[in-house]
């Protein structure tokens, strides 16, 4: 059994409530949004489709920023949708409604364009953007719940979301109506991010600290090179191989022909694998694996993290115009913090 504490008005209160009604409950707030989210998907390929390509057009044409403004849940959601359209190549900031009336309505410049977030349409702290919108004919996307209410009729355009129910079973906190104005925001920015080309390369622009930022790396920041790089000739005696590997620390070898380029590589497991044999009698080209995996220099990070883990090996070479030009090791991509 579990205990829930409730405040609200007045002294702390602990009411019970069953495991299994708990877990009825959140079933119910997810089945509710997927149904607003399933209401949304079928507006977006009908009336919701023009205002919403318009949209979209508008803010890819426009020389300044978008200017995301809402109060309340509103204002929250409109907070990360401005994040999401900064991180994704829009330039964008949130504005607050209210701090809007008391001089930072000067953020905002003829060449912007405005998003405002309410679901009623009818939100008074927006009255003095809304005005400052139409006299500096800034344009405004209203996203609202009715075209017809205040905002709706005094926007370009409207980008009307369909009237699903809350989940709170009450009707009153802002639920399924925040997650279908995320999801507008969202598909925006995602719209705006395919049509502009944006790369993951643009993307680490954006994204430089943490984990994130370090799989945004390429091959060639992190890679080892020059000596660095365990390499010998075909026809190594395995005597000096051996040497080598243990010398370099990388558990690898790369066998080079002799224009240098790649020919194949010994590793640990090589080494095992031809225990039982005349190991020590033996030269390189008898022993090496042939077109081994490699990567190239303007390769991602993460894609090398992804090739070590899914062939369960350690290290890869690092190939341009078929010669190798660097190692890189799994203990590289831990400390760039990306495995």
């Amino acid at each position: 059994m579990a205990k829930l504490a409730i405040v609200g008005g007045g002294p702390l209160s602990v009411i019970d409530h069953s495991d299994v009604e708990l877990i009825e409950s959140a079933g119910r707030t997810v089945h509710n949004e997927i149904q607003g989210l399933m209401a949304l998907q079928k507006a977006l390929g009908n009336g919701l489709s023009e205002p919403f390509v318009d949209a979209v057009r508008l803010i890819s044409g426009i020389p300044g920023r978008v200017i995301v403004t809402g109060i309340g849940k509103s204002g929250h959601i409109g907070s990360k949708i401005a994040a999401t359209f900064a991180s994704t190549g829009t330039p964008a900031f949130f504005v607050h409604p209210s701090e809007a009336s008391h001089g930072d309505l000067g953020m905002v410049t003829a060449g912007d364009a405005i998003i405002a977030i309410s679901w009623s349409g009818e939100t008074r702290e927006m009255a003095s953007i809304i005005a400052y919108s139409r006299r500096f004919r800034v344009p405004l996307i209203a996203l609202t719940s009715s075209a017809k209410s205040t905002l709706g009729r005094a926007a370009d355009i409207v980008l009307a979301l369909p009237k699903a129910a809350e989940a709170c079973p009450h009707g009153l906190a802002p639920t399924t109506s925040t997650i279908l104005q995320l999801s507008v925001g969202d598909a925006m920015a995602i719209a705006l991010l395919e049509a502009r080309g944006f790369t993951p390369q643009d993307f680490g622009i954006f994204h430089p600290g943490g984990r994130l930022g370090a799989s945004l790396q390429f091959v060639r920041d992190i890679m080892h090179t020059g000596d660095r790089v365990p390499l010998t000739p075909l026809d190594t005696p395995m005597t000096e191989a051996i040497v080598l590997i243990t010398q370099k620390g990388f558990g690898s070898l790369g066998i080079v022909d002799e224009a240098g380029r790649l020919a194949g590589i010994i590793t640990d497991g090589d080494l095992r694998r031809h225990l039982a044999s005349d190991l020590l009698s033996k030269r390189v080209d008898e022993v090496m694996t042939r077109s081994p995996k490699t990567v190239k220099p303007d390769l991602l990070v993460a894609s090398a993290l992804e090739m070590l883990e899914s062939s369960s090996i350690s290290a890869l070479f690092v190939v341009e115009d078929e010669r190798a030009v660097g190692i890189i090791h799994l203990h590289d991509l831990l400390r760039a913090g990306v495995a």
